[in-house]
């Protein structure tokens, strides 16, 4: 019952996710390189709904962590001399937890949605002959392993393999939880150039149904889909997207100023938008942690997380990712719903106003939350 994926397939996947990514979620080239390069071993991408698993398996859940933002020179020279790895660390790092397990994989859960990290969740999954499951804990792309319906649903990460573009594999066990969890993979990618693989949530699938959100991966392709079409039709990409998003375009400008730079495994920042059009005169405000976290209008707070704050590039007709602004680019500000779990008392209090220091309660930019 699984769906064979095409290219083109893939393709709106990955747009789809880079929107939903929200600025993070890795960078769309990498992802495609992750693509082309199952797609040239004569691999394929088999797509299956969760419930589909047989009764037993294991799925576990492949992804990279780290800052999205360059590596100062000085910061830079801590690395040299250090051997390179010969495969992808990832997949390092997917062999030496079925080694640890003495048991292989049916399938990878994508830990977000992401131009990179839903790809290379892809990959690992292409390149063990495994499947592609059609959900993953987030809904979107995060900062944190906490900020997942995993945590929300008290599901153990460990044992978590983790290996870094060095060679370099660590393995963790006896972890008390997702929080603990993100303090030593953040700490293990801090002294790994900032980008760390690691393979976590390796559990058979009776735990995980009803602990994901389901359909996510068809949902991104659909979003894809709808923004590629809009493309080839010279439509409105942000209305598009908003439209098949159950969201809205709620701002238009130019980018005036930006900031992002690394701190404490993270990249964080902000860009500051100059009205245009019929916001003329407007000044909107984003503020960064390798997702874009909360948007003022004017001073005034507009849109905190968990909703998705998407920034698209009218000119070249490609979502933003972080840190990749440029001065003067023509961007249009489109809002999506959260998922609907991240806006209950777990997801809220993981991942809500707070998390980004905003004393104010979570209010829906969009009237109804997506599931």
């Amino acid at each position: 019952m699984a769906i064979l994926l095409s290219k083109q397939n893939l393709t709106d996947i990955l747009y789809g996710c880079t929107i939903l990514g929200t600025g993070g979620g890795g960078d769309l080239s990498e992802g495609f390189a992750y693509i082309e390069q199952a797609l040239a071993a004569g691999k394929e991408f088999k797509l299956l709904d969760i419930n589909d698993v047989p009764a037993g398996e294991v799925l576990c859940t492949p992804y990279m962590l780290g800052a999205i933002s360059e590596l100062p020179p000085e910061q830079e020279k801590l690395y040299e001399g250090l051997p390179s790895n010969n495969e992808p660390a990832i997949m390092t790092a997917y062999k030496r937890l079925e080694a640890y397990m003495d048991s292989s994989f049916y399938g990878t859960i994508c830990c977000e949605m992401g131009g990179a990290n839903t790809a290379i969740s892809f990959y690992v999954a292409a390149m063990a002959g495994g499947y592609i499951i059609d959900a993953d804990p987030a809904g979107r792309a995060v900062p944190e392993i906490t900020h997942s319906t995993y945590y929300f649903n008290d599901l153990p990460a460990a044992p978590i393999v983790a290996s870094n573009r060095f060679g370099e594999c660590f393995i963790c066990e006896n972890v008390k939880d997702d929080q603990r969890a993100e303090t030593l993979v953040r700490a293990l990618a801090k002294v790994s150039r900032n980008d760390i693989a690691a393979i976590d949530h390796a559990l058979p699938v009776e735990q995980l149904k009803g602990a994901v959100i389901e359909g996510t991966i068809s949902k991104a392709m659909a979003l894809g889909e709808a923004y590629r079409l809009a493309k080839a039709q010279d439509d409105d990409i942000a209305e598009a997207i908003a439209k098949k998003g159950g969201g809205k375009v709620v701002f238009r400008g130019k980018t005036r100023s930006f900031d992002c730079r690394t701190e404490e495994g993270f990249t964080v920042g902000y860009v500051d938008i100059s009205g245009e059009g019929e916001y003329q005169g407007g000044d909107y405000h984003i503020d960064i942690k390798n997702e874009n976290m909360y948007a003022t209008l004017d001073g005034v707070v507009q849109v905190t997380i968990p909703d998705l704050i998407c920034l698209i590039d009218m000119d070249s007709q490609e979502p933003v990712t972080n840190p990749n602004h440029t001065v003067g680019m023509n961007v249009a500000v489109v809002i999506l719903p959260a998922p609907k779990a991240f806006t209950g008392e777990r997801g809220l209090a993981a991942f809500g106003p707070a998390y980004v220091g905003l004393d104010c309660d979570y209010i829906p930019a969009i009237s109804s939350s997506s599931e």
